[in-house]
């Protein structure tokens, strides 16, 4: 008798299998149905090739394509066939990586010429008819990894050699698919034969490895679904985003721009600036109420200064250096807010009595980011947080993190959007002790708890100094996006040394909690740009109310308005062009203006305008004076259309 595993699956049931049964057996011995429809195993939540033995005491779950966790395994074999095709069209061309990407997945490739976005469409010609026959995919393991580079190297395949170079004996797996082989550790699908609904989306430049002293390959992007529903779904999506893309929009609504000049860092026009400083006015506002105090610190500091911090050991490729007189002498402009408020802290001898001590800045931050990883206001060097450190005691620390989560509950719902917290847990670089990370963590959790709020847990994902709640949000479309940030931290106060003068006239260590809600400015503009499409609500809208006369005649009652508008601190403009209305509405319509307001000679005779308010069309005449008040008591509610 063979000796057999026992393996647990979902439901609580066991399964007995012969030893070194595979994941398809294990499918196979449930049922022939699920054996035909199941794509990979996952085996104590990591996904597995079926091709791979389960053992004994593992637990198991046969993925089908109804699975999400399947799609990566339909997209990591879709990108091998699209490598496929590319060799069939350039034979000469040296391929690198391809792996399985959220939402889709890309090869790298280096080219005997530059290909464009125009060649995508001949690469998905040649998958499909590559496609029309159902081929398997073969697994191959323990391959002599001397005689693949050898191989990769008369195939004239450098990055194949460099990656099997960098692979020990005995962990070299191959997979085939008809005429094309990849080193791979998988998973893949049985066959080819579900790939049917894919779909190569772009182009672009990628350094071999990330390193920017290494060649530039050009990385193809596509994606895959298992149902054809499913990809016109996600293309419809793309192109929503698209339609949405807050450059594009900055441009339109003339917001912003970018100058090769400074590469990441936005020029803000004055009417992003007012979407800015209403930011900045809601910032401030919260920030006076709740207790926090403002402060400016410096942008630039000396070496010793990060040394102490630890960013300097850990971010010193992030950050813009400036160089002196030797090593006492370098500089770098900050990445980040907190030394300086530790400074700030130990200026002066602090009691007890001063805690909670609640600072707040919202300060230029410069990161140097790889030119490749910029994008719009997404990714920029010139970084500006809503940032606070709030310095309390042991025992004030849940009350702080508990209203912290109230303060982010009263952002996110002026914009109409929910959060969703995540809370990160200790990473394998932290500094400190075990202990002080228990209690920090616990500490987060019982915040949480206390709100009543459903979150996830990230383990490994802290920060190095503390444990911390991220804050993500869905926006209009679908799309997370990780915001703003609570952060726990018993370390920088001990490597500053800062103290304070407990009830017990002893000295003891302040806790930190670093904050910000919002995150940065920069990237939550974008973010909100595209959330509603550049459609702002009339508190942030740059322009909350354009005045547009019937005909010359009726200027000087249009600037009236607008002036009036001004006076009493709404943002009003009276577009004074040699136009038709109807195009002015037409263009202040594309403009995504909140309050269209018409002026002609029985508005200008009653002193009314006619009003067209975004959303809701042409609402007749109202009195000058019963709009501002109403647009006044509409912005000062800062509500979300």
């Amino acid at each position: 008798m063979l000796p057999t595993v026992r393996v647990l699956l979902p439901d609580g049931n066991e399964l007995d299998l012969d030893e070194g049964a595979s994941g398809r057996d294990a499918a196979a011995a449930i049922g022939p149905r699920l054996a035909d429809a199941a794509v990979a195993v996952q085996v104590n939540g990591e996904v597995r090739d079926l091709r791979l033995p389960v053992r004994d005491g593992e637990t198991i779950r046969i993925l089908t394509d109804r699975d999400e966790a399947a799609l990566a395994v339909l997209r990591h074999s879709t990108a091998h066939v699209m490598a496929q095709a590319v060799l069939h069209l350039w034979p000469d061309a040296k391929i690198a990586i391809g792996p399985a990407i959220e939402d889709g997945f890309y090869y790298d490739f280096e080219f005997p010429e530059p290909i464009s976005a125009d060649d995508l469409g001949r690469i998905e010609e040649e998958m499909r008819r590559i496609l029309k026959a159902d081929v398997p995919f073969e697994r191959e393991d323990g391959v002599d990894r001397g005689a693949l580079i050898d191989r990769f190297r008369a195939e004239h395949q450098p990055y194949k050699v460099e990656l099997a170079e960098g692979l020990e004996d005995g962990t070299v797996s191959l997979y085939r698919n008809d005429d094309f082989e990849d080193l791979c550790r998988g998973p893949h699908l049985q066959t080819t034969k579900p790939i049917k609904a894919f779909k190569l989306l772009s182009t672009a430049g990628a350094y071999w490895r990330g390193d920017s002293n290494r060649p530039m390959l050009t990385r193809i992007y596509g994606t895959a679904f298992f149902r054809q529903a499913d990809l016109d779904e996600h293309l419809a999506r793309i192109e929503e985003a698209r339609r949405r893309d807050h450059r594009r929009i900055g441009r339109d609504l003339d917001l912003f721009h970018f100058d090769p000049h400074s590469p990441g860092s936005p020029l803000w026009h004055p009417r992003g600036m007012a979407i800015w400083n209403s930011l900045e006015d809601l910032r401030r506002s919260e920030n006076a109420h709740r207790g926090y105090l403002e402060v400016k610190t410096p942008l630039l500091y000396d070496v010793d200064l990060w040394k102490t911090s630890g960013h300097w050991e850990k971010f010193r490729d992030d950050m813009f250096v400036i160089p002196g007189e030797g090593e006492a002498h370098t500089y770098s402009l900050k990445p980040m807010n907190c030394p300086g408020h530790m400074l700030l802290f130990g200026s002066q001898r602090r009691s007890y009595r001063d805690l909670p001590l609640r600072y707040a800045e919202s300060s230029t931050l410069h990161r140097n980011e790889l030119t490749g990883a910029l994008h719009g206001l997404m990714r920029v060097r010139h970084v500006t947080q809503d940032d606070a450190h709030i310095f309390c005691t042991m025992e004030q620390i849940e009350d702080e993190i508990f209203a912290c989560l109230d303060y982010v509950d009263l952002l996110y719902g002026i914009f109409g959007v929910a959060t969703q917290p995540e809370l990160s847990l200790r990473p394998d670089n932290k500094l400190g002790s075990d202990e002080d990370w228990d209690v920090a963590e616990a500490a987060l959790e019982s915040a949480l708890k206390r709100r009543g709020i459903d979150y996830v847990t990230s383990p490994g994902e802290g920060a190095f100094y503390g444990p911390k709640i991220d804050l993500h949000m869905t926006d209009a479309i679908g799309r997370s996006w990780q915001m703003g940030t609570v952060q726990l931290d018993f370390q920088m106060p001990a490597r500053f040394g800062l103290t304070y003068v407990g009830a017990d006239n002893a000295d003891h260590m302040p806790v930190v909690i670093h904050r910000a809600l919002l995150g940065s400015l920069e990237r939550f503009i974008g973010i909100l740009i595209e959330h509603v499409a550049g459609a702002f609500p009339l508190w942030i809208a740059p322009v909350q109310a354009m005045v547009l006369p019937v005909a010359d005649r009726h200027h000087e009652y249009a600037e009236h308005v607008a002036a009036e508008l001004r006076d009493a601190g709404l943002r009003a403009e009276a577009d004074l062009r040699s136009e038709s209305v109807g195009k002015k509405i037409a263009e202040a319509e594309h403009q995504r203006m909140p309050c269209i307001l018409v002026v002609g000679d029985r508005e200008a005779e009653a002193e009314t305008v006619s009003v067209r308010r975004r959303g809701k069309g042409d609402l007749g005449a109202q009195p000058l004076a019963d709009l501002r008040e109403a647009l006044l008591a509409e912005a000062a509610a800062r509500t979300a259309d």
